[in-house]
């Protein structure tokens, strides 16, 4: 696995994001390239995989990991091999705009798992990746769930489209193109007219294109100006054992109220 370095071997002109190089700080972005790699590896991996991964010198990366080890962003084992510690993820946790929201939406989707005896998860996005950062599972054995602080598909979720349809066309290619796509690739007519209709209706339902048999019901959480705020999904599977089991227009009716519910807590109106 190799990340783009050409940010820092531009020519003085200029950086790789348009920026003149007397604003990059380059000792910071060796650091985020270490913590971005090591987000993506389970194991443990020596100083010398890291180097060779990111294009840099082994002293380069000694001294990086030196200060991340110093500052609890990183653990060295006794076999010499980097893995992230859990600080990022209590520093996410911090954040009070996240917090507040999570706060609010946990007791709401609680309340539609149990009358819905489904799981449901809230997506918030971020400049390049649609985050869980919250989820509740359904009440009974049986129920399909997506992992806490899982990244999700902008194009191929119910949650994605949900962000985009309640995203202004400016946003939609800022969007896209931070993920690496072309937005105007993406956005063919036949999309757009896609997520029109999305944002008529109200809510997303469509098959999971991730696993079978799942349909992806999402809504909107509405901040003041109508732009969503986040995604209130539900990985909807049908229960052959329970005949009173709400169907997927009864779900997505307590789906569209747990997410009113939110919207207006959120603007202070409840």
């Amino acid at each position: 696995m190799a990340l783009d370095r050409t940010g820092d071997d531009q020519a003085d002109g200029g950086s790789a994001d348009g920026r003149p190089d007397r604003y990059r700080a380059p000792a910071l972005d060796k650091g985020l390239d270490i913590l971005e790699l090591l987000a993506e590896i389970d194991t443990g991996i020596s100083q010398a995989e890291i180097a060779k991964t990111l294009g840099r010198s082994a002293n380069e990366i000694y001294r990086m990991l030196d200060t991340l080890v110093r500052r609890g962003y990183v653990r060295r084992s006794d076999e010499d091999r980097y893995d992230l510690t859990l600080k990022l993820f209590d520093l996410s946790h911090r954040h009070r705009p996240v917090n507040r929201l999570v706060s609010l939406a946990m007791p709401v989707m609680r309340a539609f798992a149990r009358d819905a005896g489904q799981a449901c998860h809230l997506v918030l996005a971020e400049r390049d990746a649609l985050v869980v950062v919250a989820q509740v599972d359904g009440p009974d054995y049986w129920n399909l769930s997506v992992r806490l602080g899982a990244r999700v598909g902008l194009i191929d979720t119910g949650s994605g489209h949900v962000i985009l349809a309640w995203s202004t066309p400016e946003e939609q290619r800022t969007l896209i193109a931070a993920r690496g796509a072309d937005p105007d690739a993406v956005l063919t007519p036949a999309f757009r007219s896609h997520l029109a209709e999305l944002r008529a209706r109200g809510y997303e339902d469509i098959a999971s294109a991730q696993v079978a048999c799942v349909r992806n019901l999402s809504v909107p959480v509405l901040g003041p100006t109508g732009r969503a705020l986040a995604a209130l999904t539900c990985p909807y599977t049908e229960r052959l054992d329970r005949g009173d089991a709400p169907d997927t227009t009864a779900t997505l009716a307590l789906l569209a109220t747990a997410a009113a519910r939110l919207s207006q807590r959120d603007h202070g109106t409840a």
